[in-house]
């Protein structure tokens, strides 16, 4: 079978990336260029400063994703690009860019789905992994329970009800303190910390067992801090971390390791940015070795946002045949399974 190279692109949030990616698996080049240091001193990202700095980086990221890759336009076999879900002006950047380049060149158009992109990050260096498997996408804006069944075929199995895990750890990292990005600096801090000090809530949902709640949680946090204040007590911030973060990998390590069980099978991989937290992995490394499951995860750096996982996801798009048109548009909103 024909080597198949794609070009990569990637625009949903604050991160504007390339990648070039042979056969969905070989990554021969990946370049990322992250708004973090732009957004921090708003306290999160804005949508309208995301997208303009990626109209400014975009065409810079794909020609040094072409050169780190030692190819040209004329090399590839297809465009992928990220068209949803995520924030709409930033999606456009991206989506606008890809059918440019299409157009320019005649390449195929392949739309791709960014939470698709996510789980296929685990393909890159996991040669070995095929699904069927169950994967926990966590990120700022989604905390999905997935079942992979087939390449481009996925069953939601469970989903958060209000707060996604990222977005607590965001939220909660504002109220201690720490600012912006939430994740990394509660992972960093709780270190410091006692994850047994308080006890915060573990949330349960009635209707289905495998979805999530995090807002209790994120409240029980905050009357905690609220509660220290009026009693003049000075809190341990590091404490609160630890404990915290514990409450939210004792939901996600249960919720997931129940389904595995659940659907009989061997195979359990973790994507999006909340997966590169090393307790998070500590976690799931040791349950999974106690239940005789086969543990997956991307390295950090095809956690967060990323265009090699969506070149990735587009290969497996493009070998089924799929095509997009140049009526291709950003869905912000767009679901796992849509098209």
């Amino acid at each position: 079978m024909k080597d198949i190279t794609l070009l990569a692109i990637e625009s949903s949030c604050d991160e504007t990336a390339a990648a070039v990616v042979k056969n969905g698996r070989e990554v021969l080049s990946n370049v990322i260029y992250s708004q973090i240091a732009l957004h921090t001193e708003y306290g999160g990202v804005v949508p309208e400063i995301a997208s303009r700095k990626h109209v400014e980086k975009i065409n810079q990221v794909i020609e040094q994703a072409l050169a780190d890759a030692g190819v040209t336009l004329t090399d590839l076999d297809g465009i992928a690009v990220t068209y949803g879900p995520g924030l709409v002006g930033a999606l456009l950047v991206g989506v606008s860019e890809a059918k440019a380049i299409s157009f320019a060149t005649g390449l195929p158009l392949i739309g791709v789905h960014h939470i698709e992109g996510h789980i296929c990050a685990n393909y890159i260096e996991n040669k070995e992994l095929e699904p069927p498997f169950v994967c926990l996408v966590a990120s700022g804006g989604h905390s999905h329970l997935v079942v992979v069944k087939d390449y481009g075929e996925y069953e939601i199995i469970g989903r958060t009800r209000d707060d996604a895990a990222g977005e607590a750890f965001d939220k909660v990292a504002r109220a201690i303190g720490l600012g912006y990005p939430g994740g990394p600096k509660i992972d960093k801090l709780s270190k410091e910390g006692n994850p047994d000090a308080i006890a915060f809530p573990r949330a349960k949902v009635d209707e289905n067992e495998y979805d999530f709640s995090f807002s209790g949680l994120k409240s029980a946090v905050l009357n905690y801090l609220n509660g220290c204040q009026m009693k003049g007590e000075e809190v341990n911030r590091a404490d609160v971390a630890a404990s915290f973060q514990k409450a939210v990998i004792d939901v996600l390590v249960e919720h997931s390791i129940h389904a595995v069980k659940e659907y009989h099978f061997d195979k359990f991989a973790i994507a999006g940015g909340v997966a590169s937290n090393s307790s998070l992995r500590k976690a799931f490394e040791e349950r999974c070795a106690a239940e005789g499951i086969r543990f997956y995860h991307p390295s950090p750096i095809f956690c967060t946002d990323n265009a090699a996982m969506i070149g990735a996801a587009g290969y497996y798009e493009f070998v089924k045949g799929v095509r997009s048109g140049y009526d291709l548009n950003a869905v912000p909103g767009l679901k796992l399974g849509e098209r």
